[in-house]
């Protein structure tokens, strides 16, 4: 049985009969449930982070089902991320350039041997592979192993790490078919937190499986750290 806060309770009490809304309506809703939440129930102290929930008409178990892919906010994710590059020679010297944290070859792969993890996103240029492929037993269960498919095994180490300082985003999804992404803090403005749901929701459209047969949207919501989900209509 689920125990929720009285902040939750009062939150679910404000949500609970309502119907599917428009994106530009549920996202105001969402703003509102913390801007309205009395004092003495307690305000949250961090601005919490807001996320596209959708749920699709897919078989994850089907290889050529799966629904993957990364993409760049209209206004970013309201973090700026912490990017490592395994590179060497030029494309090493281009993303420390761009805005790498740290940028290593052999060194870099035993610290992360060694426990390191104080990032958010690993980039490796093309001929580091073999450098990068042993650690792919702590980097993947982690979500953090570069791959091909999400972009961040490439030849053009520099422009990647912009996109990602810049809050490019990725996502998977999940063994029920689900995919959960961040779009922003809940202090953007309510056409900022729109553009980037739209924009998200427009990209995993074009990414329907064409062996996908029936409704594709299942479920689509909007919901922050501390919030219940709000259902948007499609």
């Amino acid at each position: 049985m689920h125990r929720y806060s009285k902040r939750m309770k009062h939150q679910l009490s404000v949500t609970a009969n309502q119907s599917a809304l428009p994106a530009v309506e549920a996202v105001r809703l969402l703003q509102s449930l913390e801007g309205g939440m009395p004092e003495k129930l307690g305000r949250c102290k961090f601005d919490q982070t807001v996320s596209l929930c959708v749920s699709l008409g897919i078989d994850p178990r089907q290889a050529d089902q799966i629904v993957r892919g990364s993409i760049v906010l209209p206004h970013g994710i309201g973090k700026s991320q912490r990017v490592i590059a395994f590179a060497q020679g030029a494309n090493a010297e281009a993303a420390l350039a761009a805005g790498a944290d740290v940028v290593g070859g052999r060194e870099l792969a035993e610290r992360v041997k060694g426990g390191w993890l104080d990032f958010d996103v690993a980039i490796a240029a093309t001929d580091m592979m073999g450098v990068v492929g042993p650690l792919g037993k702590i980097l993947g269960p982690r979500g953090l192993m570069p791959s091909p498919k999400a972009g961040t095994v490439t030849q053009n180490v520099a422009a990647v790490v912009k996109e990602y300082k810049a809050g490019k985003v990725e996502f998977r999804c999940d063994t029920g078919g689900n995919v959960h992404c961040v779009i922003g803090k809940l202090s953007f403005s309510e056409q900022m937190l729109t553009e980037n749901f739209q924009a998200l929701l427009q990209y995993l459209r074009s990414l329907k499986p064409s062996t996908s047969k029936g409704q594709y949207f299942k479920r689509v919501g909007v919901v922050g750290t501390m919030t219940p989900c709000i259902t948007v209509s499609i």
